[in-house]
C-alpha cells in the first residue's frame, strides 16, 4: 500500500511541478473567502484516485475537491489532499505539497507528504518510522521552550477564530524563539517530523490536512495530540506536533 500512495504522489507531483512552470493558463475557481481551487488541484486528485481505486477499490476515500465520501463504511479510509498549499501555489510561492494517507479502523496505517519542488518524499508506515527519501527521520531534540521555532496558521476557513488564534500566537511568540508561516499545513508536519521546526499548532483543519503529518510525527518520535494534548480528532482538525520534551508545555501556552 505504501509503495501505491509514493508512486501516486510522485506522479502528482511531476504533474503539479510542470503546472508551476506555466502557470499564465491556470483556472481557479474560489470554494469560499480566501479558500481557492485550480485545475491543477482537481487533475491531480483525479490522478491519484483512479490509483488507489485501481489497486484497492473496496477502500473508502476522503479527498479535498470531491463532491461526496466514497465508501465511508470501509474499514480502510484514505484521506487525500492534491495540493495542499494552494494559494501559495497560485502565487508562486514554492512551498506546497501533495498529501496522502490510509486510515484503518480509526488508527493510521501509511503516510507520504510530496514536496514536488524540492523533491523530497516524507513516509513513514505505522511501526516502521519515519523517513524523507529514504533517510530515517528524529524529530528535534530541542529542551529549552525559548529557543524553540515554532510554525503555526489559521485556515481561510477559520476566519471567524482569529481573536482566539491571535491570542495564541501572542503567548507563543513572547515564549518562543522564532515563528514561520509556511501555508502548509502538510509540509509543516513534515517539518516537525524531520527536526526542522520544534512545534507546530493549528487549529480547524481539514482530515486531509493533517491525516498524514499525524503518522509522520509519531514515527519520527514526536507527539502529535489536539491542542489540549487529547487524541487528535481528525473531523475536528485540531493538531499540535512537538518533540516530547516541550509537548507539556506548549499546552500549557495554548490555555488561553
Amino acid at each position: 500500500m505504501l509503495y501505491v500512495a509514493v508512486r501516486a504522489a510522485r506522479r502528482a507531483g511531476d504533474m503539479i511541478a510542470r503546472a508551476y512552470d506555466e502557470r499564465d493558463g491556470l483556472k481557479i475557481s474560489q470554494k469560499s473567502d480566501r479558500d481557492y481551487v485550480t485545475d491543477v488541484d482537481q487533475r491531480a486528485e483525479d490522478l491519484i484516485v483512479r490509483e488507489i481505486t485501481h489497486h484497492y477499490p473496496e477502500h473508502g476515500i476522503m479527498a479535498e475537491e470531491m463532491k461526496k465520501h466514497l465508501r465511508p463504511d470501509a474499514d480502510i479510509q484514505w484521506y487525500i489532499d492534491p495540493l495542499d498549499g494552494t494559494t501559495n501555489f497560485i502565487h508562486g510561492y514554492p512551498h506546497f505539497a501533495i498529501s496522502i494517507s490510509a486510515w484503518k479502523n480509526g488508527k493510521p496505517l501509511l503516510a507520504v507528504i510530496h514536496d514536488p519542488i524540492r523533491d523530497e518524499t516524507f513516509e513513514a508506515r505505522n511501526g516502521g518510522g519515519a523517513f524523507l527519501n529514504r533517510r530515517r527521520l528524529r524529530v528535534s531534540q530541542e529542551k529549552k521552550l525559548d529557543h524553540a521555532m515554532f510554525a503555526s496558521g489559521i485556515p481561510s476557513y477559520q476566519r471567524d477564530s482569529m481573536d482566539l488564534f491571535q491570542k495564541r500566537m501572542d503567548v507563543c511568540m513572547n515564549s518562543m524563539d522564532a515563528y514561520r508561516r509556511g501555508g502548509s499545513a502538510a509540509l509543516d508536519l513534515a517539518y516537525v517530523a524531520a527536526g526542522r521546526l520544534d512545534v507546530y499548532w493549528e487549529a480547524g483543519l481539514r482530515s486531509w490536512d493533517i491525516a498524514a503529518g499525524y503518522l509522520l510525527v509519531q514515527e519520527a518520535g514526536g507527539l502529535a495530540t489536539g491542542l489540549d494534548g487529547s487524541t487528535v480528532d481528525l473531523t475536528k482538525g485540531d493538531i499540535l506536533a512537538t518533540n516530547p520534551h516541550l509537548h507539556a508545555s506548549v499546552i500549557q501556552l495554548l490555555k488561553v
